[in-house]
């Protein structure tokens, strides 16, 4: 459902491996990308480490602040989307804003589990976002695989 957050639990999985999974899926669905994260060295390891991949596997991507931002595909950054994305993917737990939800055809909201200020944060986002009336799943990777745990369905 367009509008849909979805929660991704770290527990053996990597942030890495995440994006891996999801953006190329994205990319697939025709839909540009935004990856937000507050953390400015989070974000320029991961740029570093798309540059990094295989010419088949390789992630078109710009860091948010050059002349090119509205023409890259998958956007790295702290702000808003400027490259007219379709989903965004929240690095760590972050707020999630329920207007830009809404209008977004996907959020991923990826959080690490062995870290209990951002566990809090992630089922706060959670109660938030279903009172929202968007609706959400929650997926966990304790068994080794993705697993979707829980899912609100908005009514009316």
């Amino acid at each position: 459902a367009m509008g849909a957050v979805l929660f991704y639990h770290l527990t053996r999985f990597s942030t890495d491996e995440v994006v891996d999974m999801l953006v190329p899926k994205a990319l697939e669905l025709g839909w540009r990308v935004m990856i937000r994260s507050p953390d400015t060295l989070a974000l320029e390891r991961l740029d570093a480490r798309l540059w990094l991949q295989p010419d088949d596997s390789f992630l078109p991507h710009g860091l948010q602040g050059g002349a090119q931002d509205a023409d890259q595909p998958v956007l790295l950054g702290a702000g808003a989307p400027s490259n007219g994305a379709q989903a965004v993917l929240l690095l760590g737990a972050q707020a999630v804003d329920p207007a830009e939800a809404g209008g977004m055809e996907r959020t991923w909201l990826v959080f690490d589990g062995g870290d209990e200020a951002q566990l809090a944060e992630a089922r706060r986002q959670w109660k938030a976002v279903t009172a929202a009336g968007l609706a959400a799943q929650y997926w966990n990777d304790a068994s080794g695989r993705w697993e979707k745990k829980a899912e609100t369905v908005p009514t009316g």
